[in-house]
């Protein structure tokens, strides 16, 4: 993904996009009532499925690396009660190369026509391009928090659904080929949407046709220590009574220390293939740091995004939110 501006009105957008870990704090235990008996977000679970990402390597497109990780995920959605299916498509990326990427889609109540679209994208960045140290530029990154902590959280989401289900129907979609965008250095304007691949694929030929879902929702990043959640403004702009639902939730459970009800940045990622293609409505729960120079954390697209800078306690804060609004849908 990457940090751009947003104009007025209409939305043109011309480019796509250490921590602390508190292993002594435990789960956060809800005791306020809700509607519905929510099942318990468990951040260990969490954290185990970004650790077993990584422990693959680097998943860059037409690797062996990326090749194992998307068997693992999708068994791991199988394993856990959803109905999977694997999306296949070869796509071009900024320098011709033809990336074999995978769309990993796992579906719980597939007779429910009111159904929840959550995704994150699994693949990661093949440069290391924002590294402090220029011989780490070509180095693909590990990704543990761009890629590897959307998809741990919607992982344990996953395993609550096999053991209790929603009333609503879920669509839970790993995009590939996400964070293959043209570095700096080679953009143009014939390289506006050299991200997000996937996503473009998908939403351009959904699995199901005619595919429809209430809304959608976006992680990514979602794993740094003290991570800053701010209202993504692509998010408001498509989506903003969704935006609201989810942080009035978060508030609600006490963790508007992660989700800030202000304004960020705006930022091209899967959330707008998924609003302007598809036409669902979608939002992003992206972690911003506003007055850095990238927008993002210094990890970002760095050797540095490693499980040195996943936190339990943001695993927690945001899988927990996710499960109270999806278990709260009608």
């Amino acid at each position: 993904m990457q940090n751009i501006f947003i104009l007025v009105f209409i939305l043109v957008l011309s480019s796509c996009s250490k921590t602390t870990k508190s292993a002594n704090q435990t789960d956060r235990k809800i005791e306020q009532n809700y509607d519905v008996e929510v099942p318990v977000f468990s951040s260990d679970s969490a954290y185990s499925f970004v650790q077993k990402q990584v422990d693959f390597g680097p998943r860059v497109p037409n690797t062996k690396e990326h090749a194992a990780c998307a068997e693992f995920l999708a068994e791991k959605l199988a394993q856990f009660g959803a109905e999977v299916t694997v999306q296949k498509a070869d796509v071009r990326a900024f320098d011709g190369t033809i990336l074999k990427a995978k769309n990993i889609i796992g579906s719980y109540n597939t007779d429910n026509e009111t159904r929840i679209l959550l995704f994150a994208h699994w693949d990661t960045r093949p440069w290391a391009d924002y590294d402090a140290n220029p011989d780490n530029h070509n180095t693909p990154i590990l990704g543990a928090n761009d890629g590897g902590s959307g998809v741990g959280v919607l992982l344990e989401a996953a395993r609550q659904f096999g053991l209790k289900k929603p009333e609503v129907g879920i669509d839970i979609i790993f995009f590939d080929a996400e964070d293959y965008g043209a570095p700096d250095n080679f953009a143009n304007q014939n390289t506006a949407d050299s991200w997000c691949l996937g996503s473009q694929y998908w939403a351009r030929n959904k699995h199901i046709p005619n595919y429809r879902a209430k809304y959608g929702i976006l992680l990514d990043m979602v794993g740094a220590s003290n991570a800053k959640f701010y209202r993504e403004q692509i998010s408001d702009y498509y989506a903003k009574y969704v935006v609201d639902k989810v942080w009035d939730k978060a508030a609600k459970l006490g963790f508007s220390n992660y989700f800030i009800n202000q304004p960020g940045k705006t930022i091209t990622d899967d959330h707008l293939y998924i609003n302007q293609l598809a036409g669902i409505p979608s939002i992003d729960i992206i972690h911003q740091e506003l007055h850095s120079e990238t927008g993002f954390g210094s990890f970002w697209h760095t050797v540095n995004d490693t499980m040195d800078g996943i936190d339990k306690n943001t695993l927690n804060a945001v899988g927990t939110t996710l499960l109270h609004v999806v278990y709260n849908e009608k």
